[in-house]
């Protein structure tokens, strides 16, 4: 009975101390997603003054710009994944990895190449183990984003569109990341982001009428100019996003662990109690099973 309590007393201990943890990690994940976030609603003004400019170019100009066009057939797909360079996080690495796979399946399936780019260590680690080939991985900054690693991300991208499918590059890009909803729900989404296509968030109601313009030097120039910066825009706030998703994620999970750091704590309690009874009890017995048998001998 001695040794079982020790093993319980030992399991409590353990228990409490993974408690400390989890709930440390919490803490940190919640004062990191209010940042996140902060970066996120600073970032969206520049992103949709940089939507409505390129809006205004591609409406009232008949460039055909390498990037706003559809190519006539698509061989090569990009599908950039976002993931973490840290685990802890839950089901957030797993369901931005098949939801990526499943991208890739229905590329196939329509006689695409798929093409991954991958963003963070976790990915990374899961297609290097099955031996699936990439075309480019950025680890080491997930967690605060910056925006030259959008910078670098977008310059790869556009250098493997504008050589096309079948000279080794793409002929369209996709990013697949978790997207911030609420602090308890983060969802996987798949946006293309080439060939662009761009689209006004506001109501019609209330949507801007642009006025007629004209270009300096010339409308391709500006578009030259202007679609870059969409782009890296685009991508910086997919990194934003999937930060922000991630913190949320891990305390999700580490207030999850918590809770069940403090069941075990319970049950492990309880059967020590019932453990320690048992030998209280038994000492009593043999107590007065030592004393009867004193007793009937005299």
């Amino acid at each position: 009975m001695g040794a079982q309590l020790r093993v319980y007393k030992q399991k409590i201990s353990s228990a409490q101390t993974t408690k400390k943890i989890t709930k440390a990690m919490e803490l940190i994940a919640a004062s990191r997603i209010q940042k996140a976030m902060a970066r996120v609603r600073a970032s969206s003004p520049f992103a949709r003054a940089v939507t409505r400019a390129v809006s205004a170019v591609s409406t009232h100009s008949n460039v055909q710009h390498p990037l706003t066009t559809e190519r006539e057939e698509i061989r090569r797909s990009a599908v950039v994944v976002f993931g973490s360079d840290r685990g802890l996080a839950g089901a957030f690495n797993s369901q931005v990895i098949r939801e990526a796979m499943q991208l890739g399946e229905l590329l196939r399936s329509q006689g695409v190449e798929p093409v991954f780019y991958l963003i963070g260590r976790k990915p990374v680690g899961f297609f290097q183990f099955r031996r699936i080939a990439t075309a480019g991985e950025w680890i080491g900054d997930t967690d605060t984003p910056q925006f030259a690693t959008a910078e670098e991300i977008a310059k790869a991208l556009i250098e493997a569109y504008q050589l096309g499918g079948g000279d080794g590059g793409v002929d369209e890009i996709n990013l697949v990341y978790n997207r911030f909803v609420s602090m308890m729900t983060q969802t996987p989404e798949t946006v293309r982001l080439l060939p662009l296509e761009v689209v006004e968030a506001e109501d019609t109601a209330s949507s801007q009428v642009y006025p007629l313009y004209e270009f300096e030097p010339d409308a391709e120039t500006v578009l030259d100019a202007l679609l870059p910066v969409y782009v890296q825009s685009r991508v910086f706030n997919a990194l934003l996003q999937s930060s922000a998703a991630k913190q949320a994620a891990t305390q999700k999970a580490m207030k999850s662990a918590s809770d069940n750091a403090d069941k075990l704590i319970t049950d492990y309690t309880r059967l020590r109690n019932n453990a320690r009874q048992a030998e209280i009890t038994q000492q009593i017995a043999e107590i007065v099973g030592g004393a009867d048998a004193l007793a009937s001998s005299k």
